[in-house]
């Protein structure tokens, strides 16, 4: 009579050996994944490298002080025979305060004292610095289109628009007439340190 061979049963410490590897592996894989899925984020980064220094004297007198602030929309779209293509269009809305300061170049103030007078001959009053205060930027509207983006030459250009439409806006509020009357009560104060104003005549030309 033939006698059946039986097979020995699999141990389970057998079967731990087999699937514990493999469920290691599923795991630290599981565990990647979800952490990258934590781990996304826009990311931004910017780099900063000095290419040039340059000093120079300076003999300004800064007689006047404005701050304005400048409203700016900023607008890009494609365009076929002149007319704008529908979600083409990438625009900001944004302000910016900007400061200027006005007076004039000392070098070109001179003046002649005679026996009983003084003339302060003053230039036109201009500009000397017109910046913008970064710490004020204020965001009122942002869209942007993948099809048209706004360039870096594109955003400088508006920044120095920007900045010409304020000083503009200054000048015609009297940013230089105001420099000017404030230069005449600064350089009365420094003549008088010299001279008796009552035993001459200061006047500005």
């Amino acid at each position: 009579m033939a006698h059946s061979v039986e097979t020995p049963p699999r141990s389970s410490h057998w079967l731990a050996k087999l699937l514990i590897p493999k469920l290691i592996v599923g795991c630290v894989v599981l565990a990647l994944f979800a952490a990258g899925l934590l781990s996304m984020r826009s990311y931004y980064e910017t780099k900063f490298k000095t290419t040039k220094l340059g000093f120079e004297d300076i003999g300004e007198l800064a007689t006047q002080e404005c701050r304005t602030t400048q409203v700016n929309s900023t607008t890009a779209a494609r365009e076929l025979f002149g007319v704008q293509i529908p979600f083409t269009q990438s625009r900001y809305i944004y302000s910016y305060d900007v400061v200027l300061k006005a007076g004039y170049d000392f070098s070109a103030v001179t003046w002649e004292v005679t026996d009983t007078a003084i003339t302060v001959h003053l230039p036109e009053a201009r500009v000397l610095s017109c910046e913008l205060d970064l710490d004020s930027f204020q965001v009122y509207y942002e869209n942007e289109s993948v099809f048209r983006h706004i360039t870096m030459e594109e955003n400088n250009q508006a920044m120095a628009d920007l900045k010409t439409n304020a000083q503009n806006d200054a000048i015609a509020n009297g940013l230089l007439d105001n420099a000017r009357d404030n230069a005449e009560t600064i350089l009365t104060a420094f003549f008088a340190q010299a001279y008796d104003l009552s035993e001459y005549t200061l006047t500005f030309a």
